[in-house]
């Protein structure tokens, strides 16, 4: 499980110029399963025509327009970023250099095509010290753009920021091809910094099999995100798909404005020959389910026979009348701009009778760019500030708690046979307990019971029907903080 894979084949080490990856020189064969990566002509869905900028103009939304509204000003501020004054937690900078350790990957993987690869054993040699737990709490790097947006007292601006949120959780794949820890059933995450991040979130593993996981944010400045995701995984022979299943919630106390989307497919490639490159593909459609208001993004699949530059996304913000308002564009990778619609209109018909929208619209403004990495990341596993003080150790938090897990922290020091040898005792720990509560049932349950005792209870995280979707998804509960504060663990499994 996870969001990308890492041999320690030097030939497959990724460099700082991801160019070098993309390039026309490798090797892009792929399958039939792949087909649509060479199917790229009607990729873009409209057209932009950019305008001369108008002053005093105005917005649907009854306010001035963007020009009062910069993110070029304040958000890509380097000076707004940053905390005002030094915070009391000093946190660290880097992480123990990863070993040069060699693996044949290949004689793990031949034996693994079209299987669901969270049920096969993996040593850490393919893995980076972090549980899929804080590679999901990753997500919220880019924090500040929803700070931004619940001070907007317009839906469509608002609108334009949050899907630069939702753009910016992959900004931290491009080159992090190893796999995250798959968490123990019953681990758990926590990230509290109200003090500089101004949020608390909780993230518990609360099923094995399929791997899903539960995520919970408050944030002090008016919003709270909550999520649960399955991660699917195949490997296909020469690619590896990842698929992140579930919907991601975002709501803004003030307004009440309530959005829901999901993620796109991931694509590790190469697998067998030629340097490992991740890409992102597929369509994100971003709800506000209190104004209607829509924003359709598209991740356009990287293809040997493209013009267009890679990790490319682009999308259009529309009200709930379907009235496009916005023009979004970038890399999912780097930065997002946005872009005011003045006018659109149908383009002339193609002999094959389909039209594109053309939008004219304002000179493009940034929304989003991606922070520089940290001195010596390409030895860090190309953590980002924030990825870099996740499994720093911290007093305090739950027994269960990823910090806390021994085969993770021999990893991170480099001690990868060591961390094997406890992997494996962990993942025995794991399938013992398993088996016992499958025993305990037998000796006493009818068929229902039996399905309901071998389903694993959350402990933080309870399931309740998502009346938006009609879905069932793990929400959480309450009375974690409570049981932080009061340093009141009893209840926690023994997971470790």
């Amino acid at each position: 499980m996870g969001e990308g894979w890492q041999c320690e084949r030097k030939p497959w080490a990724l460099g700082t110029d991801t160019g070098s990856v993309l390039s026309k020189g490798e090797d892009s064969e792929e399958d039939e399963d792949t087909e649509y990566f060479d199917a790229m002509e009607d990729s873009t869905a409209f057209i932009t025509v950019i305008s001369e900028a108008k002053e005093d103009r105005k917005t649907e939304c009854g306010t001035t327009g963007p020009a009062d509204w910069t993110p070029a000003d304040d958000v890509l501020d380097g000076a707004s970023l940053t905390p005002k004054g030094p915070p009391r937690v000093k946190r660290r900078a880097r992480i123990p250099d990863k070993p040069n350790y060699s693996l044949n990957l290949w004689s793990i993987m031949k034996n693994c095509i079209g299987r669901e690869l969270s049920k096969i054993p993996m040593p850490v040699n393919f893995n980076e010290p972090l549980s899929m737990l804080q590679r999901l709490t990753e997500d919220l790097e880019y924090h500040y753009l929803l700070d931004k947006a619940a001070l907007c007292t317009c839906s469509v601006e608002q609108m334009c920021l949050v899907a630069a949120f939702s753009v910016s959780s992959y900004s931290t794949t491009v080159h992090r091809i190893a796999k995250p820890f798959n968490p123990m059933l019953g681990e758990t995450f926590e990230l509290d910094r109200l003090e500089d991040m101004g949020l608390r979130s909780l993230c518990e593993q609360v099923s094995h099999h399929p791997p899903s996981a539960a995520h919970h944010v408050f944030s002090k400045n008016g919003w709270s995100l909550w999520q649960e995701i399955t991660i699917s995984s195949k490997f296909r022979g020469k690619y590896l798909s990842i698929m992140p299943l579930g919907a991601i919630h975002l709501e803004f106390q003030a307004s009440g404005n309530h959005y829901v989307w999901r993620k796109s497919t991931s694509t590790v490639h190469n697998i067998i020959v030629g340097k490992l490159w991740i890409d992102q593909s597929g369509d994100i459609e971003i709800v506000n389910y209190k104004t209607k208001d829509r924003c359709q993004l598209k991740f356009l699949p990287y293809s040997y026979f493209s013009k267009e530059v890679a990790r490319k996304v682009t999308g259009v913000v529309s009200d709930g009348q379907g009235k496009a308002h916005y023009v979004l564009s970038g890399s999912w990778d780097e930065q997002m701009e946005y872009a005011k619609v003045t006018h659109s209109s149908p383009s002339s018909p193609r002999t094959d009778g389909k039209h594109k929208t053309v939008y004219q619209t304002l000179p493009a403004k940034p929304l989003w760019r991606k922070y520089p990495l940290p001195e010596n990341a390409e030895n860090m596993y190309y953590f980002s500030e924030l990825a870099l003080t996740l499994n720093e150790h911290e007093e305090g938090v739950a027994p269960t708690d990823s910090r806390l897990r021994p085969d993770q922290r021999l990893m991170e020091k480099g001690q990868w046979d060591e961390a094997n040898t406890e992997k494996q005792r962990l993942e025995e720990k794991q399938r013992l307990s398993r088996r016992r509560r499958a025993e305990a049932c037998a000796r006493g349950c009818s068929m229902e019971d039996e399905k309901e005792t071998e389903a694993h209870t959350p402990l933080w995280f309870e399931r309740r029907l998502d009346p938006l979707t009609g879905e069932t998804a793990c929400m959480y509960k309450g009375g974690y903080w409570e049981a932080k504060e009061k340093q009141d663990w009893h209840m926690c499994p023994n997971i470790f």
